[in-house]
């Protein structure tokens, strides 16, 4: 992650340079991930009290769907849990847009079951044999004969692209699967569900479920910037070209340790500095 953190306060100090002087005010509309959803959601609220002049319209759906909206200039910034395919590159410039990434914070993709489960531990390979249904009771685990019910997000999501990735090697999850819309359905899912295991991001977690450690590493702010935790990611806010405006203004907030840093911290994710 080094080498995006770099990138990070090059991009910061650019910003913050290039926006001296600027005075803006009007409409800003921001859709996408329903992972960075919480971080959004909380900066905008303070932004918008410092910036009473600037209406901001904010949305989930995931973070597809608002690269989607980037593309289709129906979106001012997309909310993205993923990194920008090539493929949407490649449409965006076919429309003219150019998806300038800014990272916003840090993430781990927490593995969780229910409070009533003992397991306390999965292996990347478990997680791999569970979702593509190769392991199907707990009891294969070493955990309760309980019949495995896997819950999962819909294909639109940063958040599973992740999971196919990290943990599925690119191979798709069992059609058995329960998919949810949402960081916050798997959750409730999950609480609701003793037989039930899922995924959400840091700032999902609660009470309700009980989260995993994968190979014996705890997903934390600590195993999530140093990388150990073996499920991790930054999370994106994507722009069509270098912002301006109040695209550049809450760009700028978003990225500041005093103000926008403060939200990542509160909504439970893991902020860049």
């Amino acid at each position: 992650m080094k080498p995006i953190k770099s990138i990070l306060i090059l991009t910061v100090a650019a910003v913050f340079l290039s926006s001296a002087g600027l005075g803006w005010a009007g409409n800003l509309v921001i859709n996408g991930s329903t992972t960075v959803l919480p971080i959004a959601q909380l900066a905008v609220e303070a932004f918008m009290k410092e910036n009473p002049d600037v209406k901001i319209s904010l949305s989930g759906g995931g973070s597809s769907n608002g690269i989607k909206a980037l593309i289709d200039n129906s979106t001012d910034i997309a909310n993205a849990s993923r990194f920008i395919k090539d493929k949407e590159v490649a449409m965006a410039v076919e429309k003219g847009v150019y998806p300038v990434p800014f990272a916003v914070a840090y993430d781990s993709i927490i593995p969780v079951v229910h409070p009533s489960n003992p397991m306390t531990d999965i292996t990347l390979e478990q997680l791999k044999g569970i979702y593509t249904g190769s392991i199907k009771n707990f009891k294969e685990l070493g955990g309760p004969d309980l019949e495995i019910v896997m819950v999962s997000r819909d294909t639109s999501s940063g958040t599973y692209e992740t999971w196919e990735e990290k943990v599925l090697n690119k191979e798709r999850v069992s059609p058995a699967a329960q998919v949810m819309a949402s960081n916050g359905a798997v959750a409730q899912a999950v609480s609701k569900n003793k037989h039930a295991i899922g995924y959400i991001g840091i700032g999902y977690l609660n009470a309700e479920v009980k989260a995993l450690t994968v190979n014996g590493v705890e997903g934390t702010e600590k195993t999530t910037l140093d990388g150990s935790f073996p499920i991790s990611r930054p999370l994106f806010m994507f722009t069509n070209g270098w912002p301006t405006g109040d695209t550049l203004s809450f760009i700028n907030f978003m990225l500041s340790p005093e103000k926008g840093q403060k939200s990542v911290t509160e909504s439970g994710y893991v902020k860049l500095y």
